[in-house]
Parts: structure tokens; sequence; C-alpha cells
């Protein structure tokens, strides 16, 4: 895979109080700018609720009748990872939020055979056939 930068764009309203507080700490070298400081928060944010992101994901796993792979942030599907489902009865389901790569080796019809559906809250990257296969963008 080329290197590519993995970050997106948001938008977020902060109230000024905020934002003085934010560059502040950047003018006194706390951090290198205002994403720099954002950033380091939303990682504190992900760490103190990673127990509540981790007993969801096992609840759904529960409550889904069907085989499902889950991941959360980035995941690339290789030939060896799609060989190794496809031995073990195969993935049903492929669920996630964040990133799914889906290497141009790996073999379509494998593909299709083993994964029966995919669904993404991001961004799925695969060639044309794939993402029109699974109906994702």
């Amino acid at each position: 895979m080329k290197n590519e930068n993995l970050s997106e764009k948001i938008s977020v309203n902060v109230n000024v109080a905020s934002l003085a507080a934010i560059d502040f700490l950047v003018d006194h070298g706390f951090y290198a700018n205002r994403s720099d400081a954002v950033n380091q928060a939303v990682r504190e944010l992900i760490a103190r609720e990673q127990s509540t992101i981790d007993r969801i994901i096992v609840q759904d796993t529960k409550d889904n009748s069907s085989r499902t792979e889950w991941f959360l942030g980035e995941l690339t599907l290789t030939p060896e990872k799609l060989a190794a489902w496809s031995r073990h009865a195969g993935k049903e389901k492929l669920c996630g939020y964040g990133l799914l790569i889906i290497d141009e080796s790996c073999d379509e019809e494998l593909l299709f055979a083993t994964v029966k559906a995919i669904s993404v809250q991001g961004s799925v990257r695969a060639s044309a056939t794939i993402k029109e296969h699974y109906g994702v963008k």
C-alpha cells in the first residue's frame, strides 16, 4: 500500500473560552498546534471509553446470529487473511467503523464466496467491482 495520509478533516465548533485555553497551551509549547491539542483530547476520550467500546462490540457480536468480523479504525484485508477466513467457513459479515482496505491482490471470487456482506461507517478502498458487489461507496 502506498504511504497515505489516513487522517480525515472534521469541523468542530468550540466555544471561545475553550479555544482561548487551547491557543494558550499551544503558545506556551504544550502542543504543536490546535490540531495536536484536539487530537490528544480525542485519544484520551477513546482511552477512557475503551471498555464501553469493547462491551458494545461483544454485545453486538452476541446479538448477531451470523459470523461477523468487527474492526474499529483500519482493517486491511489481504489475500492471506482472506484465505484464512475461507478455511474456517468464512465470515458472513464484515462490519466496522473507519477505513476498510481490500488489497487489490485479493481474489474477488474467493472474497464474494467468503464475505457475504460489508457494512462500514467510514471509507472502503477497493476495486469498483467489489464496491458494486457489496453496495458500498
